[in-house]
């Protein structure tokens, strides 16, 4: 039996990217259905997610997974015989996992405070969100990517983030290639490849967005 597999995503949410390039580095066709968040949510959605009521889903032979990291663990293990993105050895695939929960924990919490905060609140955001960008180039060293010569499991979880760089700069007034030179040449390397520059949003795409956000909170 063929394998029916169905996302349910939002476009710009880095979550439902990390889905999209994990399937595009399996070579794994699926349904695409588009969610209105900032309207009223599918019954679809509410049926496969009743815990969170949230996107991305993942729907296989019409068993929801919901999670974006979890949902790329699944994937990794579903579709085993091509392009591992965790690797092998139990200790490096606990780092990975750690690295990943990292980003989830910082980078999209404080990235958000770079474009909905003011003042205080903001210049505090900045100084936390460079220093969390350092201890991943920290991690990063001086090696192609995250997991060493091939793309994988926490390459997968952060590179979505870099499509809204261009809001953390504009909005949180930050420089990430002159503080983290290292990080954007490795976001960069990541884009050449065909499974991450299909599977994302233009960044100018996703500025616009987060200025739309920004004008829907009264933020402008």
């Amino acid at each position: 039996m063929a394998d029916e597999v169905v996302l349910l995503d939002f476009w710009p949410s880095p979550f439902g990217m990390r889905i999209r390039i994990a399937l595009a580095e399996k070579g794994i066709k699926y349904e695409y259905k588009e969610e209105d968040l900032l309207g009223n949510k599918s019954p679809l959605l509410l049926q496969m997610n009743p815990v969170h009521k949230k996107i991305p889903v993942l729907i296989h032979n019409g068993k929801p997974i919901c999670e974006s990291l979890i949902a790329v663990q699944y994937i990794d293990e579903v579709w085993n015989d091509r392009s591992p993105l965790l690797p092998s050895d139990p200790y490096q695939r606990a780092q990975a996992r750690f690295w990943a929960d990292f980003v989830d924990k910082k980078i999209y919490v404080i990235g958000r405070k770079l474009w909905t905060t003011k003042g205080e609140e903001q210049e505090t955001a900045k100084k936390d969100f460079m220093d969390a960008l350092k201890l991943l180039e920290e991690q990063l060293g001086d090696k192609a990517y995250f997991g060493g010569d091939k793309f994988g499991f926490v390459d997968v979880a952060v590179v979505p983030f870099y499509t809204w760089f261009k809001g953390y700069e504009i909005f949180g007034n930050i420089n990430t290639e002159k503080e983290c030179p290292k990080f954007v040449t490795w976001a960069k390397r990541c884009l050449q490849k065909e499974s991450v520059s299909k599977s994302l949003p233009e960044q100018e795409k996703v500025y616009d967005f987060i200025a739309e956000r920004r004008k829907n909170i009264g933020m402008e």
